[in-house]
């Protein structure tokens, strides 16, 4: 694909674009995006995708060949087209750091620029932080579920296409994947690759033992074997107990098995007890085979003595949750030289969007632990050792004081200026990094892999105020869905 995504859009944004330009109107905007409920059910998300976003946004450009297309659709008039030609998006952006812990309603990213502009990124912010963002946070689940264990990811040949593929590979790593099996991602974004032996190696041989014995040649201080091809206990294992003996040995290590079917739990206890009692206490143990973040928990909790994980379907295609509910809404449009905010009022109360330029702050205990995330006006100071009363998004008699926090961490920072990045972006070691002190940082019962407990995310009164204050003009001018 090309690295030029000007027309990755939504059609309906051409045709709004369009209608701006001819009627002479693209004031300067800001516009946010945030989600509404965290993913498969869970207690916190994984921020992702934003590095691959902002170097799209900075080579926005519509070509000849772009015009051309929008010209033969019978739509759209020749000035527009003329200006498109030289549309490049020179606004400002702010977001959240990739690699953050993130919770419904804040701002993972705000868009300062001109109307036509900020409207054009909308489908292509979606697009790239809704995706990159699901698939790190459920990453993310399942590393926690393996006890902070190695998980490799092994999704791709059941991904949703060649992009799909790269950036799920991206995403799974910052949510806490230790290796792909995908060699371009690994090549593209500095992964570590792993990957052992298919069935078809072990049915390519005249036997088992014979096909154990060629590998482990090939690759003998990095041999695993894929014991279930024929009978996993009563072949599969023995065979390579006669591969691994013969292996250390020779003083060679890194030995292991994998497991890919039957019974998780039985089959990794009876190889565990073979290989020990065989010498062999330093094999591994991986295992395969449609895993997610229950299975993991669960074979944990009964004991299965397993070292590695991969998991592939379920991790990149995120098993549970189709999409991220990630949404982009006009925050503010100036008007006579002054922001003014701009709300979407709705009969549902959770679409009612938080109005105006907002700045999401994180209070922290003194353990370090985060324990709520306050939305204020942009302008509003907020201190660590302050009192502060935090409000309900949707309702407003509902509130929490928050005394005496020993730290403020002013989440989103200015990463594009007049359109050019401004900021150094980590490499994804780092991100990672990021993703699990972040994670390590929250109590356990935001962590929990089922029933977790409830983030909060409230209003200064400030915000409050403006926000049930414009909900009450717009009440008799009708509303949407």
């Amino acid at each position: 694909m090309s690295s030029n995504l000007a027309l990755l859009t939504d059609f309906y944004e051409l045709t709004m674009m369009q209608g701006y330009c001819l009627n002479h109107y693209n004031p300067d905007t800001v516009f946010e995006m945030f989600f509404r409920r965290p993913p498969f059910g869970g207690g916190f998300t994984v921020f992702a995708g934003l590095q691959p976003l902002l170097e799209r946004v900075a080579e926005l450009a519509f070509t000849a060949e772009d015009r051309s297309y929008l010209e033969a659709q019978g739509l759209f008039r020749p000035e527009f087209l003329d200006y498109l030609s030289d549309l490049r998006f020179t606004g400002d952006i702010w977001a959240m750091p990739e690699g953050s812990v993130v919770f419904p309603g804040e701002p993972l990213l705000r868009v300062h620029a001109p109307l036509i502009q900020g409207q054009l990124l909308e489908s292509l912010v979606l697009n790239i932080l809704n995706f990159q963002t699901l698939v790190a946070t459920k990453a993310a689940r399942i590393w926690l579920a393996s006890n902070e264990g190695t998980v490799l990811e092994f999704g791709l040949r059941r991904a949703q296409g060649v992009n799909g593929a790269l950036a799920a590979s991206r995403a799974a790593f910052i949510g806490g994947a230790a290796a792909t099996s995908n060699t371009l991602a690994g090549r593209m974004f500095g992964i570590p690759v792993r990957g052992t032996m298919a069935h078809s190696w072990v049915m390519a041989f005249s036997s088992e033992l014979e096909a154990f014995r060629k590998y482990a040649e090939v690759y003998p201080d990095s041999c695993t074997l894929l014991i279930d091809t024929y009978d996993t206990v009563k072949s599969g294992l023995e065979n390579a107990v006669v591969v691994g003996k013969s292996l250390k040995a020779g003083g060679h290590r890194h030995f292991g098995v994998r497991l890919d079917s039957g019974d998780l739990e039985y089959l990794s206890k009876q190889v565990r007890q073979r290989l020990d009692a065989e010498g062999l206490q330093e094999a591994a143990i991986a295992a395969s085979n449609e895993l997610d973040e229950e299975i993991i928990q669960q074979l944990l909790a009964q004991g299965a003595p397993i070292d590695t994980w991969g998991v592939g379907t379920h991790l990149v295609t995120a098993k549970g949750d189709s999409a991220l509910t990630g949404v982009y809404k006009l925050a503010a449009r100036k008007v006579d030289g002054r922001y003014q905010p701009a709300i979407k009022v709705s009969n549902n109360p959770e679409k009612i969007s938080d109005p105006g330029i907002k700045q999401v702050h994180r209070f922290y205990n003194g353990s370090g632990s985060p324990i709520a995330d306050l939305l204020a006006t942009e302008e509003e100071r907020v201190e660590a050792g302050r009192d502060y009363r935090f409000y309900h998004p949707r309702y407003p008699y509902k509130f929490m004081d928050v005394t005496g926090a020993k730290r403020v961490q002013t989440l989103l920072e200015q990463v594009m200026l007049g359109g050019k990045i401004v900021t150094e972006f980590p490499d994804l070691p780092a991100l990672q990094g990021r993703a699990r002190a972040n994670l390590r940082s929250l109590d356990h019962t935001y962590r929990r892999i089922l029933n977790p407990h409830l983030y909060k995310v409230s209003l200064s009164e400030k915000l409050k105020d403006l926000k049930f204050r414009l909900i009450a003009e717009y009440a008799g001018k009708g509303t949407g869905a």
